[in-house]
């Protein structure tokens, strides 16, 4: 038995935010069915992962193991459809522009009027209230707006965004938990209700603790600088003599330890260095002296030496060397499947394990509108009434 095994969700989303928050609760057990725009679909069918090869990392990354329907809820007859839908549905996600479901007649009020036990599930770029609640953007402008972006990157280097659509995956965790808490109250209350989150909420929610740092401190966060703007003592990434490896800190009373152990033993004849709290500038000091000496010796043999001493580090990986770590399939966070189309593949797993009803992520993301029929015959249309949507070209 699956955690959410009886639990129908409506997915309506675009990209990541949404898409990836219906696949998590698909992976949890949930039945999934994509509701997509005929001959067009989801916008991530279009970004392909390699040039002269269609799949796309990013629509199988978030679609696994759903059901796609197409159907443009822009139209009368696609509207019925999807008031059809809701009948035996629990959850309806969706991540549009703010007042886009309302335009269409799909709001969260007449959908609880048809259906009370509903939880509407919406995403949105900066929130649903404010003057910005309409503007249109993506994760880049999260990760911009939200602070992160200038952080990033070392003093008098340009900023950079981070090489993912962090945004986008904080705001799709934010969802999940906000309708699994839903649903929670559902069962007391008997009563659905929408939930509402963003990729800015969630950019700022991800900062919490550098946020709340600046609001007692005043003091506005540098760069990085290869580690973190209010976390010092030896915490950052240094260059090796084939990459680069990540000390997560070193702690005062060990520091003497490390230094001797790393070749540089006199650094321990500075008290600075030895002081639980470090200004930045002797946090820089540090950090020239350490990148001094970790070049020395490849990854491999730090890892190795750290590794024996009990410290906190990792290596800096690249995607190809992470997923060769075997604590990845072990944990499932990776697997082996086989796809019918593309044969044997690796894909992500699920983030999550649960001792008794642990989730089952699905292998094969849908072909646009490849469930269309099935779908609805299931929630009682017959097969003229699917030929004449068709026509109108209210379904695909």
């Amino acid at each position: 038995m699956s955690a959410l095994e009886g639990i129908r969700v409506l997915d309506l989303g675009q990209l990541v935010q949404g898409p990836q928050a219906a696949q998590m609760l698909a992976d949890l057990g949930a039945d999934v069915i994509k509701i997509e725009l005929p001959g067009v679909g989801d916008l991530s069918r279009y970004l392909p992962s390699a040039p002269g090869d269609r799949r796309s990392g990013f629509f199988h990354g978030c679609n696994r193991g759903k059901r796609s329907v197409a159907v443009d809820l822009r139209t009368d007859g696609g509207r019925q459809v999807f008031w059809r839908l809701l009948e035996s549905a629990d959850v309806v996600i969706a991540n549009f522009k703010a007042g886009t479901l309302e335009e269409w007649g799909l709001s969260y009020d007449e959908a609880a009027k048809r259906n009370p036990r509903i939880v509407y599930g919406l995403g949105s770029l900066f929130g649903p209230k404010g003057p910005a609640a309409t503007r249109e953007g993506a994760d880049l402008a999260a990760q911009a707006a939200g602070g992160l972006i200038s952080t990033t990157n070392t003093e008098g280097v340009e900023p950079t965004p981070v090489g993912a659509t962090v945004a986008d995956h904080m705001a799709s965790q934010n969802l999940v938990a906000g309708v699994l808490a839903a649903l929670v109250a559902r069962e007391r209350t008997g009563v659905g209700q929408r939930v509402d989150v963003s990729l800015l909420g969630g950019q700022i929610w991800a900062q919490a603790s550098e946020y709340s740092a600046y609001f007692i401190s005043g003091r506005v966060p540098s760069r990085a600088d290869g580690g973190h703007p209010f976390v010092r003592s030896g915490y950052g990434i240094f260059p090796t003599a084939d990459g680069h490896i990540a000390m997560v800190g070193i702690p005062a009373k060990r520091r003497a330890e490390f230094f001797a152990l790393v070749g540089m033993p006199e650094l321990a004849d500075d008290e600075r260095f030895l002081a639980p709290q470090m200004t930045d500038e002797v946090h820089l000091a540090l950090r020239q002296s350490l990148a001094k000496v970790l070049v020395r010796r490849t990854t491999a043999q730090w890892c190795e030496l750290f590794e024996a001493g009990n410290w906190r580090f990792a290596p800096v990986n690249d995607y190809q060397a992470a997923a060769a770590d075997p604590h990845l399939v072990e944990n499932g966070y990776v697997f082996e499947t086989d796809h019918p189309d593309w044969g044997r593949i690796r894909t992500v797993g699920s983030p999550i394990a649960m001792s008794a009803t642990p989730p089952v992520p699905g292998a094969v993301s849908p072909e646009l509108g490849a469930h269309t029929d099935e779908v609805l015959i299931a929630a009682g249309l017959s097969a003229q009434d699917i030929a004449a949507l068709r026509e109108s070209g209210a379904i695909g």
